[in-house]
């Protein structure tokens, strides 16, 4: 069961099962991320099982891929209830996949699968954007590919649905994904779009990070499932500009070169953060932030869940998690007429 603003961390149970595959999925991540800063792509493609788009409905949902940047690699698997009802509009959800801005796609299986239970469920045209890898291309490479998908859509709304309405917009992503999220709706705030109207924020369990060890990963430090401090930091190393250190302005969000957002028009903002997330306390420092800047925050915390818990669907709370995602859009569409 979530709870708002309840830091206390229980006791973490995981089926054998899910302590498994997760224990591997990590331990292989840990063997393909090598010192001197390179990923032996190849051993990670044993481990991500890439799936096929879907034109054909299958479970209420059709999906199919859409190029934005051949020669970048930017493109979007575009998910579309396939019952929709006549004359009804509905909402765009722009959601960037985790991954620490190194692994996994929209094409990888767990992101798929995620992204056809948040279209069936929201009943929204969910648009899962690609964007380039870290080592191999560092900061802002990511930000832009983000904010290409963005504008793509904006001068291409024709790729869309015709009852897609991206007057009711929203971004959402999940770790790394969170982070890029957060990074493109700055940079939407600041663009002059016409036809993109963004209404909202979802922010799941963001990879934001600092030079400080926070409570949360000194008590975790490498022991919480999947998250560690050891391989956040080789990730923030790879990811961030050479000779920057983890308080720059794209990982500490919140911090001493953080961004005066006071004046642009950022979105209302959905945050989760679980107990057994050695992110924990960033997160709750990116919401507090939200807050101190004016802005419109919501807090959900899951203290007996850990990082990327509603990628794996058996657990309850993964179910929890995408009907708060639903109210939270119908509340701020409802608001905005």
């Amino acid at each position: 069961m979530a709870a708002e603003g309840n830091s206390e961390t229980p006791k973490l149970s995981l089926a054998w099962h899910m302590r498994f595959s997760i224990s591997l999925f990590a331990a292989v991540n840990d063997v393909a991320c090598r010192s001197d800063g390179t990923i032996n792509r190849r051993l990670l493609k044993f481990l991500d099982h890439k799936t096929k788009p879907s034109p054909l409905p299958s479970n209420g949902v059709t999906s199919e891929d859409v190029t934005v940047d051949a020669a970048k690699d930017v493109w979007f698997r575009l998910f579309t209830p396939s019952t929709p009802v006549a004359g009804a509009t509905l909402p765009v959800l722009i959601f960037f996949h985790g991954g620490g801005f190194a692994f996994l796609s929209p094409a990888s299986f767990g992101y798929n699968a995620v992204c056809r239970r948040l279209c069936r469920r929201l009943n929204a045209i969910v648009v899962s954007v690609n964007y380039r890898p870290t080592p191999e291309h560092r900061y802002p490479c990511q930000y832009d590919d983000g904010f290409a998908a963005v504008k793509f859509l904006e001068e291409n709304p024709s790729v869309l649905p015709k009852n897609a309405d991206l007057a009711k917009c929203f971004l959402a992503g999940d770790s790394a994904g969170a982070n890029l999220a957060h990074h493109v709706a700055i940079r939407i705030a600041q663009s002059e779009l016409q036809k993109v109207r963004v209404l909202g924020l979802v922010s799941i369990q963001p990879f934001f990070g600092g030079e400080e060890r926070t409570e949360a990963e000194i008590r975790l430090g490498n022991n919480a499932p999947l998250v560690s401090v050891a391989r956040t930091d080789w990730l923030w190393k790879v990811f961030l500009p050479n000779g920057s250190d983890r308080n720059h302005g794209s990982a500490n969000v919140s911090g001493p070169n953080a961004l005066d957002i006071s004046g642009l028009n950022y979105p209302n903002t959905l945050v989760f953060v679980s107990g057994f997330d050695p992110l924990q306390d960033w997160q709750r420092r990116y919401y507090e932030w939200l807050r101190k800047s004016g802005k419109v925050a919501q807090l959900i915390e899951y203290p007996t869940m850990f990082h990327a818990f509603y990628l794996f669907p058996n657990v309850p709370e993964s179910s929890q998690l995408i009907s708060q995602v639903k109210d939270f859009i119908t509340k701020e569409i409802s608001n905005s007429e």
